[in-house]
């Protein structure tokens, strides 16, 4: 695989992970506002976005392996880590750091898609 082809799917795949994290929180409000029907595809929600988290660490890796930028691995594989949490302390109810850690995770994975459409990532993927 050449860097420009997975440069662009490593943008592809964090541009994704970002809209799909970005509805959770729509999802959780809700639920949280009452309309419990909401739980369900905030929980689904969660599924897909721990499955993006993890596919974009793959990815990520494979990009760093054809000599694209280290950061966005090292990015990647925190997001996916606070995910797992944030996953984890959702199904226990642990509501004090699943609503806190799901702030900073929205603002990571937003910096993150903005940080990896700048044009200097593309001519560090080359």
């Amino acid at each position: 695989m050449t860097g420009s082809r997975a440069l662009l799917v490593n943008r592809m795949i964090v541009s994704v992970h970002a809209v799909a994290i970005i509805g959770q929180p729509v999802f959780a409000g809700g639920y949280l506002s009452g309309d419990y029907d909401m739980l369900w595809p905030h929980r689904w929600g969660a599924d897909v976005v721990s499955a993006l988290g993890y596919a974009q660490v793959l990815a990520a890796l494979v990009l760093w392996w054809v000599r694209g930028p280290r950061w966005l691995s090292v990015v990647s594989v925190l997001v996916a880590a606070g995910e797992t949490v944030q996953y984890f302390a959702g199904l226990d109810g642990a509501l004090d750091l699943h609503l806190p850690l799901g702030v900073a995770l929205v603002t990571a994975m937003v910096l993150t898609t903005v940080a990896v459409w700048r044009p200097q990532v593309r001519r560090a993927a080359r």
